[in-house]
């Protein structure tokens, strides 16, 4: 089991991007800020971790500054004040998350179908994480943002709300809009978002845009040799390899949960590449089956669909003749038989296909009928088109 996540005591810890971070600190140490901020970047990339960290040196009751390369001084923040350690106590969302949830079904019916998820781990900073089952930041959370930002802070310099994910209700996408126009001057609004092509384009509009970019694969191998030993050199190579260049998520990577949703969406790609051969589904359709709804369902859904996704992605390496990019390493002759069976257009039909199964997540389908579904559409493509 993984540690719990714990944030960098000072920015110096904080992997990678180092000119972007350097930019935000002294925009906060010159107190010009973006009101309202993206943070974007692959998932595990550290968007999450930056934000808290953002949100402490704009809180931090000592303001602590250390000289740059360039004229500006840098924000950092003392990591022990009042203001600093409750923000860092968000610092494992998943855990908060949990915690909300339960809570939530504990109350009455009537008032479960309004109680939104909502982390405040400090009075003046409110985290809005997608609200369960659908994973959609939704209205109600919205309110909650544009009621408290026209609220003077009351412990803190500033009002801080995070938004930890793009994915947002029509109607919530639409009413932050409203606040991001305007926004009070007390207030900043971080959303983090892995594609920000999902935010409206006015969202986007009306804020600054912080990518932070993948690691090299090098990189990110030693950094799980210094932090993992554990891990076998054959594995590192592996994991740096999958983790896309995000340090985050290739310190918490579990390999074996990996490839058991990897072995599974294997079968998608040997069912779709012999459909011409041999119609019999049984091995697929017996495989969607398992999928169901149940406590883990939904993780391990989005675990298969990644995968297949990261498999889709190496034919597409190999049909474009750079396979030295290849993320499963471990595969490469399986995966270049798959890619000599599929042709280009098959692999961009199933791509897109694949956002319709995550769309159809996102309304509440039925896990294993969006899979059959997707499973359907592949074998049914023409594959020597």
């Amino acid at each position: 089991m993984n540690p719990a996540p714990t944030l960098p005591a000072s920015f110096r810890e904080f992997l990678g991007n180092a000119p972007a971070v350097e930019s935000l600190r002294a925009a906060i140490a010159a107190g010009r800020l973006p009101h309202s901020l993206i943070l974007s970047g692959p998932s595990g990339a550290g968007k999450y971790t930056l934000a808290l960290m953002l949100a402490m040196a704009v809180e931090c009751e000592h303001q602590p500054r250390e000289p740059a390369s360039t004229v500006q001084p840098l924000a950092g923040f003392c990591g022990i004040c009042h203001n600093c350690t409750r923000i860092a106590s968000a610092a494992n969302l998943e855990d908060q998350v949990a915690a909300a949830v339960l809570a939530r079904e504990d109350l009455r019916e009537t008032d479960k179908k309004e109680t939104r998820v909502l982390i405040q781990p400090h009075p003046d900073v409110l985290i809005l994480p997608p609200d369960p089952p659908q994973l959609l930041i939704k209205l109600g959370q919205v309110r909650t943002l544009i009621q408290r930002a026209h609220y003077l802070p009351s412990e803190a310099p500033r009002k801080i709300f995070i938004l930890t994910a793009a994915s947002m209700m029509k109607e919530a996408a639409n009413s932050l809009l409203k606040v991001l126009e305007e926004p009070p001057d007390s207030v900043n609004i971080f959303i983090l978002a892995e594609n920000p092509g999902e935010l409206l384009p006015t969202i986007r509009s009306r804020c600054a845009n912080v990518r932070l970019g993948a690691l090299p694969a090098e990189e990110i191998e030693a950094l799980i040799a210094a932090r993992r030993s554990d891990v076998p050199a054959k594995q590192r190579t592996l994991i740096a390899r999958l983790a896309q260049g995000a340090a985050g998520r290739a310190l918490g990577f579990d390999l074996e949960a990996y490839t058991a949703a990897r072995a599974d969406a294997l079968i998608f790609l040997r069912n779709a590449a012999n459909a011409a051969a041999d119609p019999d589904h049984t091995a697929l359709f017996k495989m969607t089956e398992t999928y169901r709804a149940g406590a883990d369902g939904q993780t391990k859904t989005l675990s298969l669909l990644r995968a297949i996704a990261l498999l889709l992605e190496d034919l597409l390496l190999l049909d474009s003749g750079t396979p030295d990019l290849l993320r499963n390493t471990d595969l490469r002759a399986e995966l270049e038989r798959l890619a000599a069976a599929l042709p280009f257009d098959w692999i961009e039909s199933a791509s897109h296909a694949l956002d319709q199964v995550h769309s159809g997540l996102r309304r509440n389908l039925l896990r294993s009928l969006s899979l059959d579904a997707f499973a359907a559409q592949l074998t049914t493509s023409d594959l020597h088109a």
